[in-house]
């Protein structure tokens, strides 16, 4: 599965693989893709730093890379604080009630807050970078727009290269405008941030908008099938972020939450602003459908939301209340239908992908 971005980068496969655990990232890495930690959870610098030397010593001297959540638009003496107040009673009314309704359990007295949802605050992601750029990173990509321009030019005063994921056209072009080297074409399938353009239709609008930058698909892709149907779409390799939630590597922190993923189908996820405040791609449960009900105070917008519900989602985690348990996932969730190593996805992918190009020689009618 090779392409000219691919070889340029110096990885067997063009699979690109986004995940928040640091043990899966290198794997990706080993297995010859290129493993990109997000890096939205880490709100101490020195976390990062920790897990990037992991990292660092555990890809066998491969690639890898960083995904942040950086705004374009600098915001001035913007503190967390000051967002939380803006916060309304009734919503964090509603949280109480909802969480009391299914018996999720109080905090125990002394207990540390859940992790905070901060890594969209820029001061946050600047800590992240200055971090991250001492390290060798193949790749930097942006998950909110194109990153800075002062960001784009530090990156590249590295030899490392700029991605950003786009939604549809109109967005792809402003990256390219922007000085970015890779556009994530993300369908509406994929989980996580999304928009309304479903990959089989997005990906080659956006690799025509931008040519000729090299594009990733991404959205709904986790089989070797549609790894060739990307490329033959005008992609330039794949990106991809849910297919790696159940494998044995990752780190979930919740037998109950894997259990959901590998029961659910492709029917089960939904598009919500529940968890951020913008919509996202996430297992439908009974906490999606209390903030997407009518007769609630409904979502607020981001930043708000996250801030709101963080220390709520951390208990329901925590106490693996089934029926509220979730996290943002894509529809090819209906294929991850068992608990498998980083290397064996790979080996799947592969044999996917020479048998979906051995079909299209027979119709073409070559040996």
């Amino acid at each position: 599965m090779q392409t000219e971005l691919s070889r340029r980068l110096g990885i067997e496969h063009a699979v690109f693989g986004f995940t928040p655990f640091p043990a899966v990232a290198a794997a990706i890495s080993r297995a010859g893709g290129l493993g990109v930690l997000g890096a939205v959870r880490y709100t101490a610098p020195g976390d990062l730093a920790r897990d990037l030397d992991w990292i660092q010593d555990h890809v066998d001297g491969r690639p890898y890379g960083l995904d942040v959540v950086m705004p374009a638009k600098k915001v001035e003496g913007v503190t967390e604080a000051e967002v939380e107040a803006l916060i309304p009673e009734g919503h964090r009314q509603f949280v109480k009630d909802t969480l009391a309704r299914h018996g999720v359990p109080e905090p125990a007295e002394g207990e540390a807050a859940g992790w905070r949802i901060t890594g969209w605050m820029e001061q946050v992601a600047r800590g992240q970078l200055d971090v991250a750029l001492d390290y060798p990173l193949a790749l930097l990509a942006n998950a909110l727009g194109s990153p800075p321009a002062d960001v784009i030019a530090r990156a590249h005063e590295r030899d490392v290269l700029v991605a950003a994921l786009a939604g549809s056209t109109r967005h792809a072009r402003k990256h390219a405008d922007a000085g970015i080297d890779i556009v994530v074409a993300q369908g509406y399938e994929a989980g996580g941030h999304t928009g309304e353009i479903a990959t089989m239709v997005l990906t080659p609008e956006v690799a025509e908008a931008v040519a000729p930058l090299p594009v990733l698909a991404a959205g709904g892709i986790g089989s070797g099938e549609q790894v060739a149907a990307a490329l033959a779409l005008g992609a330039q390799g794949v990106w991809l972020g849910s297919v790696w939630l159940t494998t044995a590597e990752a780190d979930l922190h919740s037998p109950a939450l894997t259990r959901k993923l590998l029961a659910a189908g492709s029917g089960d996820t939904v598009r919500s602003r529940a968890l951020t405040g913008k919509p996202a791609r996430q297992l439908r449960t009974a906490w999606t459908d209390a903030w997407d009900d009518p007769a609630g105070p409904g979502p607020l917008p981001m930043p708000l939301q996250g801030l709101l519900v963080a220390d709520a989602v951390s208990r329901i985690q925590r106490y693996e209340v089934e029926p509220l348990l979730g996290t943002p996932v894509g529809q090819i969730v209906g294929r991850m239908t068992s608990e498998r190593g980083v290397q064996e996805v790979f080996d799947d992918l592969t044999r996917g992908f020479e048998r979906a190009v051995a079909r299209l020689d027979r119709i073409a009618g070559r040996s």
